[in-house]
């Protein structure tokens, strides 16, 4: 056929690979545990891109579709931060780049005639089941036998009982094996492998039931109001569908059983005595808002909400130290403002009800939308507990789902090369180089046996363009307390505020002469009611003969978050 009709056959491989490869890396280096999945997705979508350069001749008309407005809108927040506020050039350049690739696949599936669609369709579900299969025998292992899990290959996971697939995330193996159901019922529907649609369900929801993830659980029961609401599935699709409950109780039932009579752990039931909300992420959604409030019009800066929340006194606040507020209105609300994240979210949900309209018509496409929107709809159920679209391995797909459920905008024209070709060399270009950068950054954490100091590693580090907020954490946790370490600490602040880093920071401020910011800091930890901020504060309990360190005393007030910077 003619590139103007249909994917090309190596675009669709592209796209399978781009699907399937990027969740099954179980390959890492310390100290960023799914980066290199996030740059196999980037390279896998940037390939996409470069071999769809001339299938998607009406991509300028979904720029302005709500969608890609939406994306419009979120790109440019990064690097506004960067230039305006005091977000690390690092931080705004990766967060930059990813919401770029997610805006270009948006545009290349809006872009695709109907005719080509079914084929991307099918290619994506392809991909997303085979990553789903894959993960499906790496939970496995990872329950049934952990001694075979080496790390490079099977990643290994902490918690006994519980699988995380290659993803190390229980809640990201929970919505990837969301995916691969939503993709089992496409693809067997559009083959005629209907048989087979029970098995694949079956072992999609085990395999939830295996990373005891409540999200995967509440996924579940959208998979069977599917099978209710879809008429225009076949009759043994809606009944594998509504089927999945009975799935969950099944394995809930087997692995119960398994646990009893092996005497292992079974994670979804110490899950399950948790109770079904998170007290912690309650408490986190409480204090976002308060910050919003705080700061209603622009937000506290994209980026900046870690910065923001672990500066300002929470006497109440959870002890666990948060960089989101896992929920993706909360989060854009804390960061931009309510009138920028109120646009964007109003964009977004436009575009979602147009998705859905498009789901109502009566053409041979209704299947492919229907199954799209699903792939965006439970993604979008996890982003309110959690931050999946942070990831690229997860953004992307979603993307791209989106565009192939819109309807198709402008009219059919002669083929022509896009600008998909340089955008996806980029992609590609950019993550190459990011493999490399990164070694910086893992010769700090995990040095070789001939490697040069530790201050010269970590000088290399902050020369790194995209991960230089690694290594300024290396710098204001290991080098001497003062000027040096306390500049690294307020920039790294920005990726992640721990116990560790408040005390050392705390230290750098006293060593400098800013007592009252040290004690400010140090408040600040006593609220975490960390063990190592414990074990610092033990100090202030000591006879008062001894020397006592200026932390044991409060701060005299309140200090704005923003000084701290």
């Amino acid at each position: 056929m003619s590139s103007q009709t249909s994917v090309p056959a190596s675009a669709a491989l592209g796209l399978v690979l781009a699907a399937a490869l990027a969740p099954l890396l179980a390959f890492n280096q310390t100290p960023a545990a799914t980066l290199y999945n996030q740059l196999l997705a980037l390279t896998g979508w940037g390939l996409t891109l470069m071999l769809c350069a001339n299938a998607t001749p009406a991509w300028r008309a979904g720029l302005k579709t709500p969608a890609a407005i939406a994306l419009a809108l979120l790109l440019v927040a990064p690097m506004t931060a960067v230039v305006w506020r005091a977000l690390p050039l690092s931080l705004g350049l990766g967060a930059t780049a990813i919401i770029a690739a997610g805006l270009a696949v948006l545009l290349l599936a809006q872009g695709l005639p109907a005719s080509a669609r079914q084929r991307a369709a099918e290619a994506l579900c392809s991909g997303l089941l085979i990553a789903g299969l894959a993960s499906v025998a790496i939970s496995l292992v990872q329950v049934f036998a952990p001694q075979l899990a080496d790390g490079n290959v099977i990643a290994r996971y902490g918690i006994p009982g519980r699988a995380a697939g290659n993803l190390r995330q229980p809640n990201h193996l929970a919505s990837l094996m969301m995916w691969a159901a939503v993709a089992a019922v496409f693809i067997t529907e559009k083959r005629g492998w209907r048989v087979a649609l029970a098995p694949l369900l079956f072992a999609c929801v085990f395999t939830i039931v295996l990373s005891a993830s409540r999200t995967g659980y509440a996924g579940i029961a959208m998979l069977a109001l599917w099978g209710v609401v879809d008429r225009r599935l076949s009759r043994g699709a809606r009944l594998a569908l509504l089927a999945t409950p009975l799935m969950l109780g099944a394995s809930w039932w087997l692995m119960s059983l398994w646990s009893a009579g092996s005497g292992h752990a079974f994670g979804a039931a110490s899950r399950l005595a948790e109770g079904a909300g998170s007290p912690s992420r309650l408490a986190i959604l409480r204090d976002a808002w308060q910050l919003t409030l705080a700061n209603p019009w622009l937000g506290v800066g994209w980026g900046e909400f870690n910065f923001a929340w672990s500066l300002t006194p929470f006497p109440n606040r959870p002890i666990a130290f948060f960089d989101h507020t896992h929920n993706l209105p909360s989060q854009l609300a804390v960061e931009l403002g309510l009138p920028w994240a109120g646009a964007v979210l109003a964009l977004l949900a436009w575009a979602l009800y147009k998705a859905w309209r498009g789901t109502l018509a009566q053409d041979d496409q209704v299947p492919m939308r229907r199954a799209a929107l699903m792939i965006v709809l439970t993604i979008g159920l996890h982003s309110l507990v959690e931050y999946p679209l942070w990831y690229a391995y997860f953004l992307l797909p979603a993307c791209f789902a989106l565009g192939l459920a819109l309807p198709a905008e402008g009219a059919a024209k002669p083929a022509s090369i896009g600008p998909w070709p340089w955008i996806g060399g980029l992609l590609i270009a950019g993550s190459l180089y990011a493999v490399w950068d990164y070694s910086r950054i893992v010769a700090i954490y995990s040095p070789s046996e001939d490697a040069v100091p530790l201050t010269t590693r970590i000088a290399t580090g902050q020369r790194s363009l995209f991960f230089s907020h690694q290594a300024d954490y290396a710098a204001a946790t290991s080098l001497s307390t003062g000027p040096v370490a306390l500049a690294a600490a307020r920039r790294t602040a920005f990726n992640l505020v721990d116990a560790r880093l408040l005390m050392q920071w705390s230290r750098s401020l006293e060593a400098t002469g800013d007592l009252e910011g040290a004690r400010y800091l140090a408040d600040r930890l006593r609220e975490f009611r960390n063990p190592t901020g414990d074990t610092w504060f033990a100090s202030c309990a000591e006879p008062a003969s001894a020397p006592v360190m200026p932390q044991c005393q409060p701060a005299s007030g309140v200090i704005d978050w923003r000084t701290l910077r």
